[in-house]
């Protein structure tokens, strides 16, 4: 089980250290946080991991979100890898310019294939 983080997050909360992967160049990013949200109804990945990986945005990808407090945003979608528990999650992942991201934790439609040690390209 993740460790309850409170760097950031006031109440502490489980935080997620995954890997991000550029499914175009294979370059990755170690030590991302996301935060384990049972509520959320979509992975959202911090914009300035995302940037930092080359990752492109879809040009025509708006997704309006409500926050739980019914505040309302667009978010843009990349396609990427996520590496969690050596789990490969492949797919289109919405941003968010927050510093920590949002894990999805329900059942999803993202092609996983389970990895016995992760290794990079």
């Amino acid at each position: 089980m993740p460790a309850y983080e409170s760097n950031f997050l006031a109440p502490p909360a489980p935080v997620a250290r995954v890997i991000l992967r550029n499914s175009e160049s294979g370059a990755t990013l170690a030590d991302v946080p996301l935060l384990i949200d049972s509520g959320a109804d979509v992975t959202l990945l911090p914009r300035a991991s995302v940037d930092s990986l080359g990752v492109l945005v879809s040009a025509n990808s708006g997704y309006e979100l409500t926050g739980f407090d019914g505040s309302a945003s667009i978010s843009h979608s990349v396609h990427a890898e996520l590496v969690f528990q050596r789990k490969i999650f492949r797919g289109e992942f919405l941003l968010t310019d927050q510093e920590v991201g949002f894990l999805y934790v329900g059942h999803s439609k993202i092609w996983i294939e389970e990895t016995s040690q992760y290794r990079e390209r």
